[in-house]
């Protein structure tokens, strides 16, 4: 029997969804966190949920560290190390307010949080310990992505700050964000050239790290997850960008239900999936690219909220290349 281009997952959580991961290597696992307090682990292939760990408050992040560790960040400001194989949770340490931001490096075999106390932490993986703390030029964390050694964190007052990992007593550089509103999401391209930054206002921003002025003129920004109704347009919050590993085209979702790919090199549209649920809440491809799992949460946009409101849900989507290369 062929395979259906996407399934949606049993068991989902019960409250926004705030992250999604897939492991490394193997696009059988995903990583899920939540809102309802949970983490949770599925099985994607037998459409199972395989574990399930708690946190006293909402869990605003979480992330692989191998195939079988991970990490999550949660608003009552604790970084938690969960051994899947053990079953075991361990608490790893905490910020002084909620921990928007979680990441692995594999470059410095680090975790890196990111916290609304305005400050990023290091972790020593092996010794389970924090080795430093680094003040976000007194912006609250809203987003982060690292690259080999480039670090990118997005903070409230709609700044950037580009660091390296090697040597944190200070930021390479500060960058104002393009977009005129709150950064939502930034994630780094694979090829290591540069970033995409989201805002809550439909647009979507393409950046370089080179500062060379030659380099610098090839960033734009564009419109996006709008539409119009009886002459009026509305504008949505872009939540999610998640990046195609081998393509460098990146996925983005939005609070208007929708998912694109992006091509963001030529400065195309490669498609638009169906119309989800209800708003996008996290993205994230395979490491092979194969595949895409979405989040969908209702995130309190309405001014009158519907009525029963939309519960979360969880879908696998199985691409092809038709969607995802450039053309």
């Amino acid at each position: 029997m062929a395979r259906k281009p996407e399934t949606q997952l049993q068991n989902t959580p019960v409250d926004v969804i705030s992250a999604v991961k897939f492991s490394p290597k193997i696009n059988k696992f995903l990583l899920v966190s939540s809102w309802d307090t949970t983490v949770r682990l599925y099985d994607v292939v037998s459409n199972t949920l395989r574990q399930k760990f708690i946190h006293s408050s909402p869990v605003l992040d979480c992330a692989f560290l191998n195939s079988t560790k991970t990490i999550s960040g949660s608003l009552d400001n604790v970084v938690k190390l969960y051994d899947l194989n053990a079953n075991v949770e361990a608490t790893l340490g905490s910020h002084n307010a909620g921990v928007k931001c979680v990441e692995y490096s594999s470059k410095l075999n680090a975790i890196l949080t990111g916290s609304w106390d305005r400050t990023v932490k290091v972790w020593d993986v092996r010794e389970k310990e924090c080795v430093g703390t680094y003040e976000q030029s007194n912006g609250k964390v809203y987003s982060m992505s690292s690259i080999d050694e480039k670090l990118v964190v997005a903070t409230s007052e709609r700044k950037v700050l580009i660091w390296d990992l090697r040597k944190m007593d200070n930021y390479i550089e500060r960058r104002e964000s393009s977009l005129k509103y709150q950064t939502r999401a930034v994630r780094c391209f694979p090829n290591k050239e540069g970033y995409v930054m989201s805002s809550i206002e439909g647009r979507v921003a393409v950046e370089y790290f080179d500062p060379n002025p030659e380099i610098q003129k090839k960033k734009f920004a564009f419109k996006c997850h709008r539409a119009k109704e009886n002459d009026i347009e509305l504008i949505y919050p872009v939540n999610a960008i998640s990046f195609h590993s081998v393509y460098n085209t990146f996925a983005t979702g939005g609070s208007d239900g929708y998912v694109n790919i992006w091509d963001g090199f030529n400065k195309k549209r490669l498609c638009q999936f169906h119309l989800y649920d209800s708003s996008i809440s996290s993205l994230s491809f395979s490491d092979d690219g194969s595949t895409l799992a979405i989040a969908c949460s209702y995130m309190d946009e309405a001014e009158n909220a519907p009525q029963p409101p939309p519960q979360p849900t969880l879908y696998v989507r199985y691409v092809n290349e038709q969607e995802t290369r450039p053309k």
